[in-house]
């Protein structure tokens, strides 16, 4: 579901598929041992894959949005196909998380 690659403080997670109810627990486990390591302060969420996305994976957005925000990081998002913008636009993800290149 997920690949990931780090530079310095920079997490970098490829997401691929469904961020779903089925999925979400899983994607959420792995993202924060991977975020267990104070030293990543910005992390960046290629959703270049991901072909469908609801409200639990809304909610694994925000979470790691506010275990980086505890630390003074950031979150942002790249790759979102149509759907999936559609979907971070109308949950309010815009104003929280930024989206990059």
């Amino acid at each position: 579901m997920l690949q990931h690659a780090r530079q310095r403080d920079t997490l970098t997670v490829r997401l691929n598929g469904e961020l779903d109810h089925a999925a979400a627990e899983g994607v959420r486990r792995d993202l924060d041992a991977l975020l267990a390591d104070q030293r990543v302060l910005h992390l960046v969420l290629d959703l270049d894959g991901l072909t469908f996305m609801d409200s639990s994976g809304i909610g694994v957005l925000i979470g790691r949005y506010r275990t980086l925000a505890g630390r003074g990081g950031t979150v942002s998002v790249r790759g979102m196909n149509p759907h999936i913008a559609r979907i971070f636009q109308m949950a309010g993800l815009h104003r929280i998380i930024n989206k990059s290149c």
